[in-house]
């Protein structure tokens, strides 16, 4: 295996990257517990396509030998944003919950491919991301089963806190809503 390279792409031009990265995607949401298919797949593909042009949009890859072997990116709430009202257990205060478009960074995907974990790839994605950020928080939401334990533990030694149980729509499975404070 070569040196792991990393390289950021902001904003709109983030939309031509998503065939670079796209079989990573498919390779790590197979596994259990998302064990996802072509309909997902192309709800994502959909999903992504329209998340690019949010503000603040950040797509990091992580290559090694040219091959993409994980990614992440996300963008900053904006102040309609219906993340919070997502939670179930839990009310937050309107003072946590408010958004100004700059306020919160959120993550939508961090993954690596299995052959590559436990390397640092992650913990060099999710800071390449957050790196030079003006934000006063960031947010993501994770599986809480069983499987997904190797990113609880990375999101909690990274900072992150769980705030509440998130279902953000009607045949989505429950996540743990985790925030990490930056300022």
């Amino acid at each position: 295996m070569a040196e792991v390279t990393y390289e950021r792409h902001d904003g709109p031009k983030a939309v031509a990257q998503l065939d670079a990265f796209l079989p990573a995607y498919e390779e790590v949401y197979v596994e259990p517990p998302y064990r996802e298919g072509p309909r997902d797949v192309a709800e994502f593909i959909d999903h992504y396509q329209a998340q690019t042009q949010r503000p603040g949009f950040r797509l990091v890859l992580a290559r090694d030998g040219g091959e993409v072997v994980g990614f992440t990116f996300g963008y900053h709430l904006a102040p309609d944003t219906r993340w919070w009202k997502n939670l179930q257990d839990v009310e937050l205060p309107d003072d946590f919950t408010r958004e100004t478009g700059e306020r919160t960074f959120v993550i939508i995907e961090l993954a690596v491919r299995r052959p590559w974990r436990r390397r640092g790839i992650a913990a060099a994605l999710h800071a390449r991301l957050l790196e030079g950020l003006n934000a006063e928080r960031v947010t993501l939401t994770m599986r809480p089963e069983p499987e997904a334990a190797p990113a609880q533990a990375a999101y909690a030694a990274w900072g992150y806190r769980k705030v509440g149980l998130s279902h953000p729509w009607e045949d989505a499975p429950y996540y743990d809503c985790m925030v990490r404070e930056l300022l």
